[in-house]
């Protein structure tokens, strides 16, 4: 990332995504929605859209931010749109969450919520795939570059559906309502949430990041283009399946009808297989023997992906795939999309205090390693403790025990609290010898926003 910018609001969607990770999670410590009540309930929508948009897709936006113009090589364009659309994101889920409260009759009142979440939530994610498009287009994308590209089409469609549900809910559009909208096109907003949005970037992503960790070969390989090729099937079938299933129907082949999804399902698995071997080739050749912390607790969301695509198998194999749903969509959250999360965050904050702080004196005065800025013997414990929280809520989850699950919450949580404090003493240089820690003309930089103007060029470490 040297010779890059650094994107000025990353710090802060990191921080709001943060605490909304950790408020979601002492909800489930509290009982409040799924499993305590049903997976349909105003109270687990509340939850999901918790961990979902505030959590995972503000994280995904504020990384992106900061990659989108590394992977490319090319400066963030029309940069000004990221706070607003980071206001417009906050606003419009405020919105969702109160209009969820509404419909379980925690409050009333004269105006639809949900309507205004509805117009709200797309307009912020419209705004993050402008910028991020923006700097995206123009000469030929590399791959990590073409995963990112197809995730911003993903995010569309979701907000798109999304804001047509939001509308339904509120009384608007009564004509989704007559087609079965929501049978219809649940299952689209949620694979392009979870497989396309969320997933297909962050396997893009980890495909610039691993090596550039690891200092493995990042060179473009066959099997890193399958797994872009089958995840374009497999999210294009997922999308078209219900007007692919209307003309096979239409064409008198009603028995085939049913085999679009489960072409879907062979294309992913596919995709997760292959992407396992990449995993495996930049683990095995790395010239950095001994993997920093981040590297090793990603180890655990690789395992959950995999467990993922098993117990998804099992499930249909069983034909017990929508009573688990529950536990296979929280492992594919927490285990594989979380666990990811937090594992880099655990070396990117790090590395952007850095920059902040002594890329100006970098080259002039001694300064600290960014492995300086984090205490790795004490850390490992959190992640742990945190993947072994995921695993015991996964089986507490199969096996209808919700008491378990809560205990396993509680894991899950305290671990992430941990890991957050650590985030912290990071940013705040607590780990750094005091002698070293401000050396003249490095910058304190601060917890979440940002201390210089958009532009600057002390913002742009060369």
């Amino acid at each position: 990332m040297m010779g890059t910018a650094l994107s000025r609001w990353t710090m802060s969607y990191f921080t709001a995504a943060l605490v909304f990770l950790v408020a979601a999670q002492v909800l489930m410590v509290a009982g409040y929605g799924f499993p305590a009540v049903a997976a349909q309930a105003p109270e687990t929508l509340v939850l999901v859209h918790m961990v979902t948009i505030g959590w995972l897709s503000l994280l995904m936006c504020g990384a992106l931010f900061q990659f989108v113009p590394v992977l490319v090589a090319r400066p963030l364009r029309w940069e000004r749109l990221v706070l607003p659309a980071l206001i417009c994101l906050l606003a419009g889920l405020a919105l969702l969450l109160a209009g969820f409260l509404q419909l379980a009759g925690v409050f009333e009142t004269g105006i639809s919520l949900l309507a205004l979440a509805g117009t709200l939530l797309p307009a912020g994610f419209l705004m993050v795939a402008g910028v991020l498009g923006a700097s995206l287009w123009g000469g030929g994308l590399p791959l990590p570059a073409r995963f990112v590209a197809v995730g911003l089409t993903c995010v569309l469609v979701t907000a798109l559906l999304g804001g047509l549900f939001a509308l339904l809910l509120s009384g608007f559009l009564p004509a989704l309502a007559e087609i079965d909208f929501r049978t219809q096109a649940l299952p689209v907003h949620i694979a392009m949430g979870l497989g396309g949005w969320l997933s297909f970037t962050a396997l893009g992503v980890s495909y610039r990041l691993l090596p550039m960790f690891m200092l493995s070969p990042d060179r473009e390989r066959a099997s890193s283009r399958a797994v872009w090729w089958g995840g374009v099937a497999a999210l294009a079938l997922t999308a078209l399946a219900s007007p692919i299933a209307a003309l096979v129907e239409k064409a008198g082949l009603r028995e085939a009808t049913n085999q679009t999804p489960l072409l879907a399902v062979v294309f992913g698995m596919a995709c997760v297989i292959i992407y396992g071997f990449d995993l495996g080739f930049f683990y095995r050749h790395r010239k950095r023997r001994t993997i920093e912390l981040n590297s090793r607790a990603a180890q655990g969301a690789f395992f959950a992906l995999a467990l993922s695509g098993l117990l998804l198998l099992a499930l249909l194999e069983t034909g017990t795939l929508e009573r688990h749903l529950g536990a296979l969509l929280y492992l594919v959250a927490f285990g594989w999309l979380t666990g990811l999360g937090l594992s880099q965050l655990y070396k990117i904050v790090p590395f952007l205090t850095w920059l902040e702080c002594f890329g100006p004196v970098m080259g002039k005065k001694p300064t600290p390693r960014v492995q300086d800025l984090v205490m790795e013997r004490r850390a490992w414990i959190w992640f742990a403790l945190y993947f072994l929280g995921v695993l015991a809520g996964t089986e507490a989850l199969l096996v209808d025990l919700p008491d378990l699950f809560r205990a396993a919450a509680v894991a899950t949580l305290l671990a992430t609290l941990a890991i957050v404090v650590e985030l912290v003493l990071a940013r705040r240089l607590c780990n750094v010898p005091e002698n070293n820690r401000l050396p003249e003309g490095a910058l304190r930089p601060r917890l979440f926003l940002p201390r210089l103007p958009l532009n600057s060029d002390k913002w742009r470490p060369q």
